[in-house]
């Protein structure tokens, strides 16, 4: 046993190391420290003759000393040993264990084996990200990863010449000392990896799938590869709105969403080359593996013009609506993804409108056209042309495509383009003198109007239907009424077919 002037390894403030039973100890502490455990204390007594015998130590211990030893076993390890993995926990699924070159990240405390706490990344907040089996961890690491699972949890035991080996790290870890990890793995991907799609739920009829250039709604939760949730947009009451293929949204994403079904609910595991890299963002931490599990509302293309399916049509349908008819219909509104908005059978009334007159959607006038009373027709309408990327507060999302089943009930004719009202007969050449009833060479408005509703009473004119009388009867006399001053004289009066026809809707 080599003898310092210190005779206390605490006043060194190092362990004694050696290895038992190789002649490096005095006779007696070689078998006094055989069957020793971790962090088992020992007082040990050495005769004379298994210690320094009638001679001593010169200066230190007298000839034949009885010798005692107050012995704290701290760390233990064997020339032989090999790395020790005990997992105590793992996830009931593994679909992918860590494999060489691999990338992984790890929250881990550090201890030796008396349990002195080294190292934790917990502590730090920040998971351990490192390739395995290239050499970027001490050889004991590498092995020790090797095979688990996201999820898993294990403890790894590693001897020192497969750790930090004599010379320790210079800072935390002594030379020689045995290394205990307790690892919990929360992510693993390979820079070979693209994305993983799993899919959850096809929809039976799928007409048409997602192409780049589409815009989708979609609803998603986000999470880490341990479950760890860092989005939803559930939790905000609102679809995700963009377009794929274009680069709005991480390459991962634009890949896992293309050639999806309306209503398709699927699993996009993305690695983070794919998303947000090692430098993460927000809540999502650097060189993670994002999952997302998504839900298609609806998509569309800026190129989709309006789509119309007939389910039902007369077998006398020559009547057929133009723009500037008069149409009743009911109608159920709906999203994609079956979502009801309206249906005017709930409230018991049909909805009236002119058609092409702006009263309605652009995608709706395009839809009812050319439709026959007792038709029954779908009619999808793109957002571009229904309410846009806005929609309607409380009521439809933005950028929705929208589903309109529909019923035409009644068809009323409209007049010619242009026209307010028009003669079903003859026009009377004295037409001024009948409208100018006191002859004073003036008409006022409450004349014109009265003139005009006696001859749609009588039949022998038409006003364009579906518009309130009053408001087209002053729009017809303010056309006639050229210099504004509430009255119109005999030069002022003209037919319609008297000027050009982009001047004025008039008689």
């Amino acid at each position: 046993m080599e003898i310092n002037e210190d005779k206390f390894s605490y006043d060194r403030g190092s362990t004694f190391n050696v290895f038992v039973g190789k002649g490096q100890l005095i006779a007696g502490m070689d078998k006094a420290l055989v069957g020793m455990c971790v962090n088992e204390r020992r007082f040990v007594k050495i005769p004379p003759k298994l210690a320094y015998g009638s001679e001593g130590v010169s200066g230190v211990i007298p000839p034949n000393a009885v010798l005692h030893f107050d012995v704290l076993l701290i760390d233990l390890w064997n020339s032989e040993d090999e790395v020790q993995v005990q997992t105590y926990f793992k996830p009931e699924t593994c679909p992918r264990t860590v494999q060489v070159s691999d990338f992984v990240r790890y929250h881990y405390n550090g201890t030796f084996l008396d349990g002195t706490l080294f190292d934790s990344s917990h502590n730090r907040m920040r998971t351990y990200d490192t390739y395995v089996g290239i050499g970027w961890l001490i050889p004991g690491m590498d092995q020790g990863l090797l095979g688990m699972c996201v999820g898993e949890k294990r403890i790894i035991t590693i001897p020192p010449f497969l750790a930090y080996g004599e010379e320790g790290d210079g800072k935390e870890i002594p030379s020689q000392a045995s290394l205990v990890f307790d690892v919990v793995l929360l992510d693993l991907h390979n820079p070979k990896d693209g994305i993983t799609i799993e899919n959850q739920h096809i929809p039976e009829s799928c007409e048409r799938r997602s192409q780049t250039g589409d815009f989708l709604r979609y609803h998603y939760n986000g999470t880490l590869l341990d479950g760890t949730l860092f989005d939803s947009s559930y939790s905000r009451n609102r679809t995700y709105d963009t377009y794929v293929g274009k680069g709005y949204v991480i390459a991962g994403m634009d890949e896992g969403l293309l050639g999806i079904c309306i209503g398709e609910k699927r699993r996009i595991i993305i690695p983070p080359h794919l998303g947000y890299g090692e430098e993460g963002r927000g809540k999502i931490p650097g060189s993670a593996v994002l999952v997302f599990d998504i839900h298609v509302v609806d998509f569309h293309n800026p190129s989709d013009s309006v789509s119309i399916t007939v389910n039902y049509k007369p077998s006398n349908c020559t009547v057929l609506s133009k723009k500037g008819d008069y149409l009743k219909y009911h109608y159920n509104a709906s999203l994609l993804d079956g979502t009801l908005l309206d249906s005017t059978l709930s409230l018991g009334k049909t909805y009236n409108i002119v058609l092409g007159s702006g009263q309605v959607v652009v995608g709706m006038d395009m839809g009812l056209q050319d439709m026959c009373v007792g038709e029954r027709r779908t009619v999808v309408i793109p957002p571009h042309l229904g309410y846009g990327e806005d929609g309607v507060e409380g009521e439809v999302p933005g950028s929705a495509v929208l589903v309109f089943d529909i019923e035409l009930l009644e068809l009323v004719s409209g007049l010619p383009e242009g026209y307010m009202f028009v003669w079903n007969g003859e026009v009377s050449p004295n037409l001024f003198e009948e409208i100018d009833q006191n002859h004073d060479g003036k008409v006022l408005l409450e004349e014109f109007s009265e003139y005009i509703q006696a001859q749609v009473d009588s039949g022998k004119g038409k006003l364009a239907p579906g518009f309130d009388f009053e408001k087209i009867v002053k729009n017809m006399f303010t056309n006639q009424d050229r210099d504004g001053n509430g009255k119109v004289t005999a030069e002022e009066f003209k037919l319609k077919d008297q000027e050009a026809k982009e001047e004025h809707d008039e008689l």
